[in-house]
């Protein structure tokens, strides 16, 4: 610290190139931020969900139902403690750019194996006593306005009513909120009874299984058991965790994973190279100064690390400024899409990662003018 201020005013001989080169820095850091925030909104949650959760669907394809009867055959397996069902509804909420997942489900038993949904005491109740009740997650209702009382009008695209050409209709009887920050509070759920006694065809069947187990560490070898309970049958299936399960969706969009983390690369390359030039041009131009401190009894290690620290003064200064405004933009704008990316957020896990960045950025940049410094002899350095 005692030498903070002599790093200070080197940083300040050449204002221009230090103010332009923490701006391009900040510039990156702002990017990392953005692009953090896209990434947690295309994993959809994955990173949160149930690790005791597995989720049974047909070996083929997600689109191709199983049979009804297939919980109670789950439910004697070794290992498993709960299985509720699920099926895809589709339909549009007045504009088919209006998407949201709408999903009919048994209403008592999905509540207790998503205790990470929360519904007020009268809330539950309501959607218990309310044929036609349907819950909502926070980001939905807010999306569209939607209050409890509201009447909800599906016009459906698969499931049509067994006597009506028109819209199915829900009562919103509850909005959920999540238990943390990255829970999906986007979904639109309704009672699995009025579902049945409503739909035109499939009785008997449903789209997937949603299956509690005892012991997550054995998650492996009880999806083995699940699938081998059905091998051979007309409807075989495939079990996976409910993380892989929620990651194949978010995979329909594209490696989101693998085309930020090449545009970030990309970006990182690029500032270090601008920064390590800016620091080998430093020392290039201070090389007598330098030379002056070793004559005084500066050791060459410690105008290499005057040297390095420059380069972790700049990458910082650049790096957290860049990082604190897109944690301000980001959370202050909420989603960009005015909807489509609930889970749009700058996660605290990122933001330590932005900060080892920029770390790790003053070190790699500063490594090669450090050394340099260091090999520099008093009598040559005087001659330049």
């Amino acid at each position: 610290m005692k030498y903070l201020g002599l790093i200070w005013s080197n940083l300040k001989r050449k204002k221009l190139r230090t103010i332009l080169t923490v701006l391009s820095i900040l510039v990156a850091f702002v990017l990392f931020g953005y692009l953090a925030a896209l990434r947690m909104a295309f994993n959809q949650g994955v990173e949160v969900v149930g690790l005791d959760r597995l989720v049974v669907r047909h070996k083929v394809s997600i689109i191709q139902l199983l049979p009804e009867s297939y919980e109670i055959k789950m439910e004697r397996i070794q290992g498993v403690e709960d299985a509720t069902f699920a099926t895809w509804f589709g339909g549009n909420y007045k504009d088919p750019r209006n998407f949201f997942a709408k999903m009919p489900v048994k209403h008592e038993e999905f509540l207790e194996m998503f205790p990470e949904y929360l519904l007020t005491d009268e809330e539950r109740r309501a959607w218990l006593d309310t044929r036609t009740g349907a819950i909502v997650g926070r980001a939905t209702a807010d999306r569209f306005g939607w209050k409890v009382g509201d009447r909800i009008p599906i016009e459906p695209d698969i499931w049509r009513l067994k006597d009506s050409e028109g819209a199915w209709e829900f009562d919103l009887v509850g909005i959920y909120d999540g238990a943390e920050k990255g829970t999906d509070t986007t979904s639109f759920f309704f009672r699995q009874d009025y579902f049945h006694e409503s739909r035109r065809y499939g009785e008997g069947q449903v789209g997937w299984y949603w299956v509690k187990i005892s012991e997550p560490e054995r998650a492996s070898e009880i999806a083995a058991l699940i699938d081998q309970e059905f091998a051979n049958s007309p409807a075989e299936t495939k079990t996976e965790p409910e993380g892989a399960f929620a990651q194949g969706f978010a995979n329909q969009a594209g490696n989101v994973g693998f085309i930020l983390t090449a545009i970030l690369g990309a970006v990182f390359f690029t500032i270090l190279l601008v920064v390590g030039n800016t620091m080998a041009q430093a020392v290039r131009e201070r090389t007598r100064e330098l030379g002056t401190l070793k004559a005084l009894g500066f050791t060459h290690r410690a105008v290499s690390a005057l040297v390095l620290a420059e380069s972790l003064v700049i990458a910082l200064l650049g790096g957290l400024a860049g990082l604190g405004l897109a944690w301000i933009q980001i959370t202050a704008g909420g989603d960009p899409s005015g909807g489509m990316l609930p889970f749009f957020y700058f996660a605290p896990r990122d933001l330590l990662i932005g900060v080892a960045l920029a770390l790790m950025l003053g070190v790699v940049a500063g490594l090669w003018p450090a050394s340099q410094a260091q090999r520099l002899q008093i009598a040559e350095a005087m001659r330049r």
